[in-house]
């Protein structure tokens, strides 16, 4: 088994994973070069669901894979092509996709897990806890593939938006306990719309109120790297989230940095001590639980 201590040479390609039409869908992959067997991570771009692609995550997916961890970094649909749960369909596609390489790749079918940043932290929630929802896993694989579902086998959440309603009523100034900051109303809540269509459509996709409502999910282990405070994300939200899971009997580690590091995205600039801290500890974790 490969560990963490490990320096690796790193393969870069991108690879068409799924068609809608004639539009492809591109992965870019990130290989170690070493027999293996690696684990392999999924990741999600942010964009609050609706901007960024597969490549906004480079430095740091090829700072996991030199650390012995086979990355996979999706495109998926985003409005205006499509709104929810249509990127949920396509990384849910992918996770089994992925799978059915694995071996190929010098990885494990086993140990395949998910990451996202910001909305993309909150689509691995919802992967994550929804591995085989029907709407999800509504795209079969081709005939003759492997036999292999959307289970993951732990999930990891970098600064993460954790409940699309809460966030909405954040953005619009609704909300008691919280004030946004200046500029978050003329931007934020379109998107919002663009993506969920419906309030109700953001309150059924939240993985707090999911837990809350006594929906029986999967708890995959979890890791949330994120800041102590982030305009952007109502940490009250956050915490709730964390209650949740931890109550339904879910492992969720949390690293929370601090103000000393106000405005400095987690894994914006891998030259600082938050992006290097971050990524030491979730090379550890993908080691840990996916072996």
């Amino acid at each position: 088994m490969t560990t963490s201590t490990q320096s690796y040479e790193v393969d870069v390609e991108d690879v068409e994973y799924l068609q809608h039409g004639e539009t492809p869908l591109l992965a870019r992959l990130f290989r170690p070069r070493g027999t293996g067997p690696f684990p392999i991570m999924v990741e999600l771009h942010g964009g609050a669901w609706v901007n960024g692609n597969r490549v906004d995550g480079d430095a740091a997916n090829k700072a996991l894979a030199k650390n012995g961890v086979i990355v996979v970094a999706l495109d998926f649909r985003v409005p205006p092509v499509a709104s929810y749960p249509a990127s949920l369909v396509d990384i849910n596609y992918g996770i089994r996709w992925c799978k059915t390489q694995a071996e190929v790749w010098n990885g494990r079918q086993a140990s395949v897990g998910v990451m996202g940043t910001s909305t993309g932290g909150h689509q691995s929630m919802l992967l994550g806890m929804r591995p085989n929802d029907p709407r999800y896993a509504a795209l079969p694989l081709p005939e003759g593939a492997a036999a292999v579902d959307g289970t993951v086998g732990c999930a990891i959440l970098v600064s993460p938006l954790t409940d699309p309603f809460g966030r909405y009523q954040y953005a619009k100034g609704l909300r008691q306990d919280l004030t946004p900051p200046d500029g978050m109303a003329e931007r934020v809540p379109a998107l919002h719309e663009q993506y969920w269509l419906t309030e109700e459509a953001m309150i059924e996709g939240s993985p707090a109120r999911i837990l809350e409502r006594g929906e029986s999910t999967a708890l995959p282990p979890m890791l949330c790297v994120a800041r102590n405070y982030e305009a952007a994300h109502p940490r009250p939200d956050l915490d709730e989230f964390i209650r949740q899971y931890r109550k339904a009997g879910g492992q969720i580690d949390v690293t929370l940095f601090g103000d000393e590091y106000e405005g400095a995205g987690v894994l914006k600039d891998l030259s600082l001590p938050i992006a290097k801290e971050a990524l030491e500890r979730m090379t550890a974790f993908i080691h840990q639980h996916l072996r």
